[in-house]
């Protein structure tokens, strides 16, 4: 594969690790964006050892309502032509609704919503122009319900796959595609941050390695395909919502996010 620039949010944790580790491995260059610099120097220096790449780091926090306008043009600065755009960046919280700190769930929103949507629309514009690109939301299977004790974040992602669906339907034929993964339950860094990780979710056998669903979503870019969930049994589970009250598909999200 020929050498492109693919920036990723969320880069300093998670899945957005690697995901830098898997574009870096077929020799892309990558932005690694999120607000710790410390992590993502080590990073940068990791995958430009291991891989022979160039890491650029672009500190930026993305609650911050106009980071999405200052990465872009800090990234025009640098004279870098971004081809794979990889929104990763977002985080969760646990609990009741009225339990929790409204300016929090209002920065979860912020990042995991309106960030994503102004970084699409920046980086976006240019690939289409170009007549090429790639953009990889990432979403997760809570998209398909509502969620009772994490209901900002499902919400979130409820937008964030609607947002790329009717996206890549825009985009058909100017050689730009969205593709949008949803991943169920996966061992990172978020469900701790999250308050989740002693949910009956969480403690159930079947939660994803992280490499496995960056694999699993690289591929689905690559190919073009708009969604992309993760483990057949969280396709058949979104598959079916469809069919079920959602009355019920509540009560059984309800259960799997209170404390095991």
């Amino acid at each position: 594969m020929s050498r492109k620039v693919a920036l990723i949010t969320g880069a300093s944790a998670g899945l957005g690790v690697d995901f830098a580790r898997r574009f870096a491995r077929d020799g892309h260059d990558v932005i690694l964006v999120a607000r710790g610099a410390a992590r993502l120097e080590a990073l940068a220096a990791t995958l430009e050892k291991e891989h022979g790449v160039k890491a650029h780091v672009l500190p930026t926090d993305l609650s911050q309502p106009d980071a999405p306008e200052q990465l872009f043009a800090q990234v025009a600065e640098r004279g870098l032509e971004v081809e794979f755009l990889v929104n990763n960046a977002g985080f969760g919280s646990s609990g009741p609704f009225l339990d929790q700190d409204v300016k929090r769930e209002a920065e979860m929103v912020q990042v995991n919503c309106t960030a994503l949507l102004k970084l699409t629309h920046l980086f976006a514009r240019p690939m289409r122009e170009r007549g090429h690109g790639r953009i990889l939301n990432v979403a997760s299977t809570a998209a398909f319900q509502a969620g009772p004790y994490m209901s900002t974040y499902y919400a979130t992602k409820a937008f964030v796959v609607s947002l790329s669906e009717a996206l890549a339907y825009e985009l058909k034929g100017t050689g730009v595609t969205v593709t949008c993964s949803c991943p169920g339950a996966t061992h990172t860094e978020f469900a701790q941050k999250a308050g989740n990780d002693k949910s009956r979710l969480f403690q159930r056998s079947g939660v994803a390695k992280p490499e496995d669903v960056v694999e699993h979503a690289y591929k689905a870019m690559l190919r073009g395909r708009v969604l992309a969930i993760h483990g057949a049994l969280n396709g058949l589970a979104a598959f079916m919502v469809r069919f079920s009250p959602r009355s019920a598909a509540r009560a059984i999200a309800a259960g799997l996010n209170q404390q095991a």
